[in-house]
């Protein structure tokens, strides 16, 4: 079965750490624990036994559904863990931008998280120790899924040779991609086929704001994020987080760099500043709360980038479906490349403090292998959230993703797994040879497998973090000049103590290196 994936987020790809968002901060779902009386970890059922309760927490690129909505789902899905596997599951679906910071506060404070995904930031997620080790717990309740995902993808899911969750079973190759209007690109006899790097998108951008002069050409990815990031071409942050990378591999060399003082990161900085000055991008995108897809389906954007793990076909159709049928292109910018964070970027783990390991490992395993319990997650209730037909799924006539009850399509490629989702109408189910052929094919980092344990570097790796977060978002939107501001940056980050990272990381990938002669 085939589907579209986002990214963002991250990709992700989609997958969007520590950016900011619209959206609640995930209180919906909350508190059903205590309703059942207790410590809330238990619920009766008819026979007077009980229920573990397990609380599932998801990013979604789409509305957070109202509680009562959220319930409808919760309610179908449980009627398949009571039976299957002695659970009740409490959603909490939490917006992409807030996820990170949402989970990690709210485990930090004892709140009820037994489910989490790593959404780009494996390593921080280990070395804080907010994940569990279920190696041994994986192996009792989660073999079916081990088996389909393959020991390749586990043995990235690994650090000091202990498993801490189980990456998104996907297609993994994401090709960076303009997103655009299709109608205005034909309307203006733009060829798009022609635009094959970012560097060509400049002269398309021009054209689109002289012909619509209240048009914006260039929408955000989400807060900070124009999505230049996804062309660097062979680049591996060796599994750091994606948003803030810190020491990184380029052009497939084995020596540890700083990207921030590189000729790369420059030149994507100075693209982004011209386009800048030139109107041709959001003035707020270094802080807006919106994302791609809300400012496409307002029509007043024509295109943005992100990467895609799905042919340019399904990518186009997949997104016109989410913004209501708007007419939708998709044009390959770049070559997939493969590290080991595009596996482990979005890794399903269970909190540490869990108080129930084997029930929230039994339904993690049940996302992977039970094709009602993803589709309900996913796409709702069919009926009344989607329609399917011929195998296809749809929203009911008249509706879209923003105004269903329920949906969480844009978060199919960071949920379990990608192939048992009905595929979205105007795809093609065909297109999985592709995929499949695009993770064999792609270019693959020479550190596949490395994953670097950061646990002695907190203190440095949260200074630098911070210092990333206040100079990367407007220079990578084009707001503050590269020409004076990149400088600062990198002092600053040196000052944080940048260099012990790079160093410790190249320390450590030598010895990986030896030892995987």
């Amino acid at each position: 079965m085939k589907k579209k994936k986002l990214l963002c987020g991250i990709l992700a790809a989609a997958m969007a750490v520590g950016l900011g968002a619209c959206g609640q901060g995930g209180d919906a779902g909350t508190g059903a624990g205590d309703s059942a009386g207790g410590s809330g970890n238990e619920a009766q059922n008819e026979a007077g036994g009980s229920y573990d309760q397990v609380t599932y927490a998801y990013a979604t690129f789409n509305n957070i559904p109202t509680e009562e909505d959220l319930d409808t789902v919760e309610e179908a899905i449980n009627v398949i863990t009571r039976e299957k596997i002695g659970v009740e599951v409490t959603l909490k679906p939490i917006s992409i931008g807030d996820y990170s910071s949402t989970v990690s506060l709210g485990l930090q404070a004892g709140e009820k998280i037994d489910i989490f995904e790593s959404l780009g930031d494996f390593n921080n997620c280990v070395s804080t120790g907010m994940a569990a080790d279920i190696t041994e717990l994986a192996e009792a309740h989660a073999s079916e899924s081990k088996e389909l995902i393959g020991q390749e993808w586990l043995e990235a899911c690994t650090s000091e040779g202990k498993l801490y969750g189980l990456p998104t079973y996907k297609p993994i190759a994401l090709t960076p991609m303009v997103i655009y209007r299709q109608d205005i690109a034909d309307e203006l006899g733009i060829n798009m086929d022609q635009v094959t790097g970012v560097e060509e998108l400049t002269p398309v951008l021009k054209q689109v704001k002289e012909a619509y002069p209240d048009m914006i050409p260039m929408a955000p990815v989400q807060a900070g994020d124009l999505g230049l990031n996804r062309t660097y071409g062979e680049y591996d942050t060796l599994t750091d987080d994606m948003y803030t990378p810190t020491g990184v591999l380029l052009g497939g060399e084995m020596t540890v760099v700083d990207l921030f003082s590189s000729d790369i990161f420059a030149e994507k900085c100075r693209i982004a500043r011209e386009w800048y000055n030139e109107g041709l991008v959001m003035k707020d995108a270094a802080t807006t709360t919106s994302m791609a897809a809300e400012l496409m389906s307002s029509g007043n954007y024509f295109c943005y980038m992100a990467a895609y793990s799905y042919p340019e076909e399904d990518t186009a159709a997949s997104l016109s479906a989410q913004s209501g049928g708007l007419p939708t292109g998709a044009q390959i910018i770049g070559d997939a490349y493969l590290t080991t964070g595009d596996v482990n970027a979005l890794t399903w783990m269970l909190a540490s403090n869990t108080d129930v390991p084997e029930a929230a490992m039994k339904f993690l395993n049940l996302t992977y292998t039970d094709a009602d319990v993803i589709n309900l997650l996913i796409n709702g209730v069919e009926g009344r959230d989607y329609v399917l037909s011929d195998g296809y799924v749809s929203y009911p006539e008249g509706q879209d993703a923003s105004t269903v009850p329920y949906t969480a399509q844009l978060s199919c490629g960071t949920l379990g797994n990608f192939f048992l989702m009905y595929p979205n109408e105007g795809t093609n189910k065909d297109s999985l040879d592709w995929e499949l052929e695009q993770n064999k094919t792609a270019a693959t980092s020479p550190a596949m497998g490395f994953t670097f344990d950061s646990s002695s570097l907190k203190t440095q790796y949260t200074a630098v973090s911070n210092v990333i977060k206040q100079y990367l978002p407007g220079l990578m939107c084009g707001s503050i000049d590269p020409e004076t501001e990149i400088p600062k940056f990198v002092e600053a980050l040196n000052d944080a103590g940048y260099q012990e990272i790079i160093s410790a990381k190249q320390e450590q990938l030598d010895s990986w290196k030896e030892a995987n002669q």
